[in-house]
């Protein structure tokens, strides 16, 4: 069982999951930002509460004081923080690319990366997320479902960093944006059906083929 094999299997079982659902690039990055240890759910909120106050753009943003964006933020919560963290990029694109996202996209991709690396409050989770839903660029996300997932089927150990997993899974696809959009999406959706925390082996479409299954001496052959 290679990963385009179980990429192929979760699209069958879930179908394509249109992510990042947004209107427009400036939005998935405000998302990404967000979306730190909050779900997607709390997040979306946040968003549209942005969006109500008029604040869901680069120019709107920069003007809005740090106190009124931690109020249309808080159901993300940590609202505070993530205000200070959005108004750090809002800084670093105003400094850099006169607020221009398409001017920092077409920096190439270790460039992009590097530079939202430098942005205080952005870590390689929330930049790859940027890179690859609002730039485009092939960059594998990695985040806490990936290495529950593929750490139980025996692909990586639970120690294994964010990069080891990152270059795990590079190394192993076609460098495509498209690939890696659909198939950390589908990661996501079968963490949260499937691959809990308490694992619901019995509707586990890979639980067959799965080393965490196998020691419980569990398998579904009808899936």
């Amino acid at each position: 069982m290679n990963l385009l094999f179980i990429f192929k299997r979760l699209k069958r079982r879930y179908g394509p999951q249109h992510w990042w659902p947004a209107k427009t690039p400036f939005e998935v990055i405000v998302g990404a930002i967000l979306t730190q240890n909050a779900s997607w759910e709390n997040a979306a909120r946040a968003i549209q509460n942005l969006r109500s106050k008029k604040i869901l753009s680069f120019s709107a943003m920069k003007k809005a004081d740090t106190a009124a964006l931690s109020s249309a933020i808080r159901p993300a919560g940590y609202f505070n923080v993530k205000a200070r963290r959005l108004k750090n990029f809002i800084g670093f694109l105003d400094k850099e690319y006169s607020g221009d996202v398409g001017r920092l996209f077409r920096e190439d991709l270790l460039g992009l990366r590097e530079k939202l690396l430098g942005v205080n409050g952005i870590g390689p989770e929330t930049a790859d997320s940027i890179i690859l839903y609002a730039a485009g660029k092939p960059i594998f996300v990695v985040d806490a479902y990936t290495k529950r997932v593929f750490s139980r089927l025996g692909f990586v150990k639970e120690t294994a960093s964010y990069g080891e997993i990152q270059d795990y899974f590079m190394k192993r696809l076609p460098r495509k944006a498209e690939l890696f959009n659909e198939y950390h999406a589908l990661i996501v959706e079968h963490a949260k059906r499937s691959c809990r925390s308490k694992p619901l082996c019995a509707s586990c479409v890979l639980s067959s083929s799965c080393a965490y299954a196998a020691s419980l001496n569990f398998s579904v052959t009808s899936l």
